[in-house]
């Protein structure tokens, strides 16, 4: 199922909600810009959350840019790994549904 050439189709989507993927592309333009977080700091937060929501799209498309602005591969795998911890707490959280205390 997973084809980096679907992300050819979001032009079909953009077509259907020309306005709202406009307004989807600034609003994505304004979040992974520079301000108080450098680009390479949110590009490494987009590599974790793309972990956390299994988006291997999302994930391919971040590790590239965060390559471009500067990630070492030991950053990347650390961004990793906080998305597995953060992953691995929440199902930890889910357990005290299960147990009586």
């Amino acid at each position: 199922m997973y084809d980096m050439k679907m992300l050819a189709r979001l032009d079909s989507v953009g077509e259907r909600a020309p306005a709202t993927m406009a307004a989807f592309g600034r609003f994505a333009d304004a979040a992974m810009s520079a301000g108080a977080l450098p680009v390479k700091t949110k590009e490494l937060i987009a590599v974790a959350v793309a972990h956390c929501t299994q988006c291997i799209y999302c994930l391919e498309l971040h590790v590239s840019k965060a390559r471009r602005a500067g990630a070492t591969d030991e950053e990347l795998v650390e961004a990793a790994f906080v998305a597995a911890t953060i992953r691995a707490g929440g199902a930890l959280m889910h357990m005290t549904h299960i147990c009586k205390p």
